[in-house]
């Protein structure tokens, strides 16, 4: 098992049983061990709707009784809903979750009372879970008292005093409901404020659904809907509910790094802290500081800490998944906006559908007024661990072999390796390649002067690396 951009990943297999009643007892130790927490103190868990997710949670809830603290069970619950209760309670958290990616793997977000771990955090987890593993220790699962409804009504009290009253009046929006922990919640929330709210797409099963790749089977249902129902939106999230969907009017999905562009200009912020992954033209859309980082909500929350440190009153980021953070408090329609330092896909999501209330406008129009370069991302899934670094490495090894690898898209005229590799061509495209930090994936993300060219230059970078990986193995 091992840390990616956000928390611990992998198969099912590998993590149900002992690896997550180590990686479990592990975080609860070390959290006694640095002094945020003390035998007995609190620690929350929560899960989504995934099938291993359960026994995953109880063999958690188990193995931090066992290290001697006092788990409580929140259910299933959006995990940015279960960080606030901690936050709140001054209280760690544990959830269980694999966020987009497919049914038969899994994964665990830790969370201090502070808000999420660290990468020093990660290592000492990582080390205390190496001894343990050398140990007959046990993993038989556990039961905990169970407070979701408190922790689910907080983050609703939430949202619902983001926007004035009936604020979204007039507005029909469809909420893909599919397997997302976020589902009940979206559909409440929306018709607080007056929304006319179609609930679509729920499953019983689990849907991976990834925000920032939409697949084109899920847009085709999208489109299908949006037409269908005559709808202004829909909005939908991932499984654990951290990273926002938002389409426009006719089905098509914005964005995610301009959801995030919104919800950080609905909150009058000062800072941004986004990715390299995010647009190259978000420094041209206000008079706010811009800081990038590598990917990761650690890094950005790391850098939003930083930006508060040197002075900055109100600081958002926002990941190109649309995943918003807060680092300071923010005056709303009901008064104060406490900081929620890890992602959300609820502030962006009512903040894009505020805009479009407001000004009146289709969100297509909306979108398009912003500026931004077109833009396009896909991942090859599958792809082994080892070529992906293989092909870093290659590409990193010398400006000669990233000029002949690239050499079909056009000439090199600058670079970018704050995370893997983003380089300009001679004619202002962009192509940044990216091994992901959690999964057996190869992403691309691509940007150019149109949505045509950017697709199909998104098409031949996926086309290079598949083409390299099948050369190297001849």
């Amino acid at each position: 098992m091992k840390f990616g951009t956000s928390g611990l990943r992998g198969l099912v297999v590998d993590l149900e049983g002992r690896a997550s009643a180590l990686y479990a007892e592990a975080f609860a130790r070390h959290l006694i061990g640095i002094g945020v927490a003390k035998p007995g103190s609190t620690v929350l868990v929560g899960r989504d709707f995934r099938s291993s997710s359960p026994g995953i949670s109880a063999t958690c809830i188990g193995a931090l009784v066992r290290a001697g603290l006092s788990p409580v069970d929140c259910g299933a619950i959006p995990t940015p809903a279960l960080a606030l209760y901690g936050l709140s309670l001054n209280a760690a958290c544990l959830m269980v979750t694999g966020s987009h990616i497919p049914d038969d793997r899994n994964g665990i977000k830790f969370y201090r009372p502070d808000g999420e771990i660290d990468k020093n955090d990660e290592a000492g987890i990582t080390a205390i879970a190496a001894e343990l593993d050398k140990a007959e220790i046990g993993f038989d699962p556990g039961k905990a008292a169970d407070r979701s409804a408190q922790a689910e009504a907080l983050f609703r009290a939430r949202n619902k005093g983001l926007l004035p009253a009936a604020s979204l009046k007039g507005l029909k929006i469809g909420v893909y409901q599919h397997s997302t922990v976020a589902r009940d919640l979206f559909v409440s929330v929306l018709e607080a404020y007056g929304a006319d709210v179609v609930a679509l797409g729920r499953s019983g099963h689990f849907i991976p659904v990834d925000t920032e790749a939409v697949s084109p089977e899920t847009v085709s249902l999208l489109k299908g809907w949006a037409k269908e129902y005559g709808l202004d939106a829909i909005v939908s999230a991932d499984g654990d509910g951290d990273r926002p969907l938002v389409t426009d009017e006719t089905g098509e999905p914005l964005r995610g790094d301009l959801i995030g562009l919104i919800a950080a200009q609905f909150l009058g912020a000062d800072a941004l802290v986004t990715p390299v992954t995010s647009n190259s033209r978000i420094e041209r859309t206000g008079s706010f500081s811009v800081i990038r980082t590598k990917v990761g909500s650690p890094f950005v929350i790391a850098a939003m800490q930083e930006a508060v440190a040197a002075g900055h009153r109100s600081v958002v980021g926002f990941e190109a998944n649309g995943g918003t953070l807060t680092a300071s408090d923010f005056a709303v329609a009901a008064g104060n906006l406490a900081p929620l330092p890890t992602r959300d896909s609820f502030l962006p999501t009512l903040a894009a559908l505020y805009l479009r209330a407001q000004r009146g406008e289709p969100l297509s129009m909306i979108a398009a007024s912003f500026g931004l370069a077109f833009a396009a991302a896909d991942r090859l899934e599958n792809f082994p661990v080892e070529t992906s670094a293989s092909l870093m490495a290659h590409l990193n090894g010398s400006d000669d072999n990233l000029a002949a690898f690239l050499a079909p898209l056009g000439v090199i005229t600058g670079k970018c390796n704050i995370d893997g590799l983003r380089v300009t061509l001679d004619d202002r495209l962009i192509v940044h390649l990216r091994p992901s930090g959690n999964a057996p994936e190869m992403r691309c993300y691509v940007e150019a002067g149109g949505e045509g060219e950017a697709r199909a230059l998104l098409r031949l970078g996926l086309d290079l690396i598949r083409d390299w990986a099948v050369g190297t193995r001849v």
